[in-house]
């Protein structure tokens, strides 16, 4: 039935007329440059790459501009639209193999757009002062403006992550700019260091059995530093990688980082070398789990402009040192962004007051919000909090993590979310799940 289904939806987005005109319409906006069309995912009838001319500040549009990228894939103007609301760089956006999972469901356009500050969307400049969750909403917002004359469905935005997060964001600031909101695995936190995570790590990602395992695989790398620090060392030069600290403190990092990375992304407890294994053995699955790449200025090339979110309104995790305090060479890991992660001189303060505005909105919302969660996902213990006779629904599947989707809930909590969409939303029938 799913193949037939698929199918079908395949059949129909290749019908005469049933995508066409799009890059003409989009020739006639003036804040629309470079169109390009490019190689449409089979379910698509068209899809083209543009960019729109964004004001630096939407409240001061004197300020200046800077061009973003956005990837729309087309079926019918009339069918639902999917915006993606990236919260990084989206070049996977004009991959023909790309498709969210939500467009098959609901028989979807797709609209992909790319976070400012992130890949091919930079402004001139560095200036990190117009990098606010209130000025990517507003991007957002010129976005649907722009293109709900062409598309005149209901529009549901939805991202992952950083992405969900940005998607919520969206919704408290332009709450009649989609019709519904699927937010996938999005913390909301409070601080630069929240606090949630280590505890939620201790106590609930997992069985009491693996946490245990991952803590003492953690303690058996510190145990081993002295023969691991040859290897330790030579991976980084080996990949060429640079840190604002030294390796020594790169190393306790990358093993304090393990216990998130492991769960985050629902690692095999039984993978987890024996205390007894070979140093090659516990370095290699020390490396697949949490490699200190993460923490290399080369990293923050690619996803620095992320840290500097975290240290002003995003807020991030912290490292739970007590378990290792005996063997860690750092004193404390507290501040740890900051000086791992922040361009030089960059100090800023922490603002909650979007997080705290957030919360308000969600404990009085009526609005259609879709919350997806992986309960072993440390992201969870931030996730967003709604009450218990709230209309918004959240759903934390069980044994999930960061990879959690609709697609790999269980078939209870699948129908849930999926009667939930039908509300706000026409369905076809049979539903398809990619």
């Amino acid at each position: 039935m799913k193949a037939i289904w698929l199918l079908l939806l395949f059949s129909l987005a290749h019908l005469p007329g049933y995508a066409s005109g799009l890059t003409d319409y989009l020739r006639q906006q003036p804040a629309v440059e470079r169109i390009e069309t490019i190689d449409p995912n089979p379910f698509f009838g068209e899809s083209v790459r543009f960019f729109v001319r964004q004001p630096m500040d939407h409240k001061d549009p004197e300020k200046g501009y800077f061009l973003q990228r956005v990837f729309v894939s087309a079926l019918d103007p009339g069918y639902p639209v999917v915006l993606v609301t990236e919260g990084y760089a989206a070049s996977y956006g004009g991959n023909p193999g790309y498709l969210n999972e939500l467009c098959p469901l609901l028989n979807a356009s797709q609209v992909v757009v790319e976070h400012r500050y992130f890949g091919e969307s930079w402004p001139e400049g560095r200036d990190w002062q117009y990098l606010t969750v209130e000025n990517a909403a507003g991007d957002h917002h010129q976005v649907v403006a722009l293109l709900k004359s062409w598309f005149t469905g209901k529009w549901i935005n939805t991202g992952i992550s950083k992405g969900g997060q940005t998607a919520l964001l969206h919704r408290l600031f332009y709450p009649g700019d989609v019709d519904l909101t699927v937010s996938y695995v999005a913390p909301m936190n409070f601080a630069v260091e929240d606090g949630r995570h280590e505890p939620y790590i201790a106590r609930v990602s997992g069985t009491k059995e693996a946490r245990r395992k991952v803590t003492g695989f953690q303690r058996e790398v510190l145990r081993r530093r002295s023969q691991l620090m040859p290897l330790f060392d030579k991976w980084i030069s080996d990949k060429k990688l640079t840190f604002r600290v030294s390796s020594e403190e790169i190393y306790d990092y990358s093993v304090l980082e393990y216990s998130f990375s492991f769960w985050q992304w629902g690692k095999d407890p039984g993978t987890i070398p024996s205390p007894d294994a070979s140093d090659e053995g516990i370095f290699n699955h020390w490396m697949e789990v949490a490699s200190p790449g993460y923490f290399s200025v080369e990293e923050m090339e690619r996803i620095g402009s992320f840290f500097v979110q975290a240290a002003r309104e995003l807020g991030y995790y912290g490292y739970a040192t007590r378990p290792f305090r005996k063997y860690l060479k750092i004193k404390s890991a507290r501040n740890y962004l900051p000086r791992l992660f922040l361009p030089d001189n960059y100090r800023p303060s922490f603002d909650p007051s979007s997080a705290v505005r957030t919360q308000r909105f969600l404990n009085t919302t009526k609005l259609s919000l879709i919350f997806i969660y992986g309960k072993d996902d440390p992201w969870t213990a931030s996730g967003v909090v709604i009450l218990k006779k709230s209309p918004l629904l959240k759903i934390v599947q069980e044994g999930g993590n960061h990879r959690t989707r609709i697609s790999n809930l269980s078939e209870e909590n699948k129908q849930r979310v999926l009667e939930r969409m039908k509300e706000i939303i026409e369905v076809p029938e049979p539903v398809g799940v990619p």
